[in-house]
């Protein structure tokens, strides 16, 4: 039996798999690296990552037009700053193509790093003026401002340094808690992923203080963490939890659509066919949020509306059109800092379980058939579903000959046999035992309290 042409098999079971090239009239984005919008794109984010996300961009892009174009956006953004070392790093990457106006500016880092020793000495004074003074909220506010002075000019290590050593000087849950957003905010931009664990943690145990917007904001590094270190299961419910509420009040770290994309791809990879039933609606009402609340940005959101039809078609078994949804995703998906080096982990058990779920339903499918639907040969496909026998994930055998897939489902008249055989020793285990009871009881035998 075929089911809208893409495989042909005896349906053993009902299923909501429609496995098919989507609906008529619907349309396929075409989001290729050469159509980024970089204006857009950065508009979503503010401060350091911003400007990584633009050097990540200019470097692996592969696109000369858009290279230069994230390049000049990050000039511009850095010197909005004070890091001259990173400026320095621009310009060098520039090199002279975007014409004078994007050479080194040696006066405005000269009169930056001036400032800044002028601005560090006056911060130590303070600082031990403080000390001297023992008075704890005065030394809490220096570490804080040293925290922001070293972030600023990209000391990134002194920076996480100066907020840690705030803790001993935290005399309120407030205090405590705004310490910990500050040490997750440089470990992300340090790259120090497992850092985020425990300061996360800490912030919870003074959970009556936290704020709706404070907890979605450790939803999502709490997720980051969880996708840096391949925990996508994990990641996929904290980005899901995190909900619309973090708004744009964490730009300097994640975008709201960030959120939707992370969270989608990894619930795909990792959650079975309820949760993803359940997700697909949770997901609805926080795009929906994200649309009316943002109308500034809405033309930014090309991504998210494909990641909501994604999950809708995988699903809904449309495999063609999940495929190619996931297909015309990756070149964008590519360049974003986070998810990189993770897309072909999350791709690969995307397709798994898409395989999987196409074949389940069926006796028998035609391989020809079923290639066509995922978009590649017959040949790949056999290897592709080698490797999923021998793990067990897809219960079949191939006849390569015919080139037909025959699944191995269990016999149920047997295993219903065996469920009443089990069920009729386990009747008659408690039926002697009441039996034996009873005759205890009726012999005066049964264990009395004195």
């Amino acid at each position: 039996m075929a089911t809208e042409g893409d495989a042909v098999g005896t349906v053993i079971e009902e299923n909501e798999i429609s496995v098919g090239v989507g609906e008529k009239g619907r349309h396929l984005p075409v989001m290729l690296d050469e159509h980024l919008d970089i204006e857009a794109y950065a508009a979503l984010y503010t401060g350091r990552t911003k400007i990584r996300r633009l050097l990540f961009i200019a470097e692996n892009c592969g696109v000369a037009s858009i290279e230069l174009e994230a390049l000049r956006m990050a000039y511009d953004e850095i010197k909005k700053g004070e890091n001259t070392q990173l400026f320095r790093e621009v310009v060098a990457k520039i090199d002279g193509r975007l014409g004078p106006d994007y050479e080194g500016d040696k006066a405005w880092a000269d009169d930056v790093d001036r400032r800044a020793e002028l601005r560090k000495e006056k911060l130590e004074n303070e600082l031990k003026a403080s000390m001297t003074n023992l008075i704890k909220e005065s030394i809490r506010m220096g570490y804080i401002d040293f925290g922001d002075f070293y972030y600023a000019h990209g000391q990134l290590g002194d920076a996480f340094k100066s907020y840690v050593r705030t803790h001993d000087y935290c005399t309120t849950s407030t205090h405590i808690i705004h310490m910990c957003l500050n040490a997750i905010l440089v470990s992300v931009e340090m790259g120090h992923f497992f850092n985020i664990s425990s300061y996360v943690s800490m912030a919870w145990q003074n959970k009556d203080r936290l704020d709706t917007v404070t907890i979605s904001k450790l939803r999502c590094v709490a997720g980051l963490a969880d996708l840096m270190c391949k925990k996508y299961k994990l990641a996929a419910r904290e980005f899901l939890e995190t909900g619309p509420l973090v708004q744009n009040s964490y730009t300097e770290v994640i975008a709201l659509k960030d959120i939707a994309t992370y969270g989608g791809l990894c619930a795909l990879a990792t959650f079975d066919r309820a949760e993803l039933k359940a997700i697909y609606h949770a997901l609805l009402v926080f795009l929906k949020s994200y649309v009316i609340d943002n109308i500034n940005f809405r033309d930014c959101l090309e991504l998210v509306p494909e990641i909501r039809e994604l999950i809708n078609d995988f699903y809904s078994g449309r495999y063609v059109s999940c495929m190619e949804y996931l297909e015309n995703l990756k070149a964008n998906l590519l360049l974003d800092i986070h998810l990189h080096d993770h897309l072909k982990t999350l791709y690969k058990q995307i397709r798994n379980k898409a395989l999987t779920q196409y074949v389940r339903p069926f006796v028998s499918v035609d391989l020809q058939m079923m290639a066509s639907a995922f978009k590649t040969s017959v040949t790949d496909l056999e290897k592709e579903l080698e490797t999923l026998i021998p793990n067990n994930q897809i219960k079949a055998r191939i006849d390569s000959h015919n080139k037909i897939l025959y699944a191995r489902h269990a016999d149920q008249r047997n295993s219903t046999f065996q469920r009443v055989f089990q069920t009729e020793i386990e009747f008659d285990r408690e039926v002697r035992t009441m039996l034996l009871r009873a005759n205890l009881i009726k012999h005066n035998h049964n264990l009395q309290k004195h």
